[in-house]
């Protein structure tokens, strides 16, 4: 019998290519989204599509819950009322999501849930395991409260897994989809002083990432979702003109970044040199470990 998993997040650059994915392995899924049913089946396929998670209050309940609900962290300057819907977006759809579960004839056996290399904060050239003492700030508070609230089903007894993902890389979206466009018109160059890393990652890495956690009985806690190469920021746009076989000759200043973006601007500015200690300990193989090639892939 089909295992029933429920996802939220389904919609996204994640999501959508998470989805398809999961059918042809043979899960039932169940998609939330406050998109229709139609535009939700036009990215995800054949998915039972629900719009309010009150509606699964004294369900019977999923074998499974995958959660990557969440507005994107980069698309807007961080006002307080910017910081508090993405703190909503996040952490409180995630605290009525385990309040809805505990409702359920059954438990799941597992929980799958979002969270982000920004977990750690600014770590600067130090190697950043999931053992890593974070630096407290913004990012990091916001997936702290994002991993606690999923955590709760612990007390249930659910396997919860957390995904600490980094920049990912696909074709179709994701934030490649705003780096290209400058890059091929040649404008394209490293950010501040470019020694920031950057911890990318496949997409298609991302979502074997996530099947691996759901399947595997022995995962638990957080795992880093990023390539085992990390390449600071000049790399990484050197790397992206060599594709796009372009030059890379215009540098955005730090302070033009701060001016515009406020403190949205250390999301590209400073980083973490990021690898997945947990993820390579436990034998999963990236389909993508070398930069060059995943970005031929996520361009082309």
């Amino acid at each position: 019998m089909s295992k029933r998993v429920l996802i939220t997040g389904g919609t996204g650059f994640i999501g959508s290519k998470l989805c398809p994915e999961m059918q042809a392995q043979g899960y039932k899924l169940t998609v939330l989204s406050r998109q229709s049913s139609s535009t939700v089946r036009a990215l995800c396929g054949l998915v039972e599509v629900i719009n309010d998670l009150e509606s699964l209050r004294a369900d019977t309940g999923y074998d499974a819950v995958i959660n990557l609900a969440g507005e994107g962290i980069a698309e807007k300057r961080w006002t307080n009322e910017r910081k508090q819907a993405l703190r909503n977006s996040r952490i409180t759809l995630t605290n009525k999501l385990t309040e809805i579960i505990k409702s359920w004839d059954h438990t799941p056996g597992v929980l799958v849930s979002g969270s982000a290399v920004g977990f750690y904060g600014n770590q600067q050239d130090s190697l950043v395991t999931e053992d890593t003492i974070p630096h407290d700030e913004f990012s990091h508070q916001l997936c702290k409260d994002w991993e606690d609230a999923a955590l709760d089903l612990r007390s249930l007894n659910v396997r919860v897994c957390l995904s600490r993902t980094g920049v990912v890389a696909g074709s179709g979206g994701g934030f490649l989809q705003r780096m290209v466009p400058p890059f091929k018109l040649g404008l394209g160059g490293r950010m501040g002083s470019g020694n920031q890393y950057m911890p990318w990652v496949h997409r298609d890495d991302v979502v074997a990432a996530l099947i691996w956690m759901l399947e595997t009985p022995q995962a638990s806690g957080a795992y880093n979702v990023v390539s085992p190469n990390p390449v600071t920021n000049r790399e990484f746009t050197r790397c992206l003109a060599k594709v796009l076989n372009r030059p890379a000759i215009f540098p955005v200043p730090a302070p033009v970044l701060k001016v515009a973006l406020g403190e949205m601007s250390r999301l590209l500015l400073t980083g973490q040199r990021a690898v997945p200690a947990k993820l390579l300990e436990s034998g999963f193989e990236f389909r993508y470990p070398a930069l060059e090639e995943a970005l031929k892939s996520a361009t082309g």
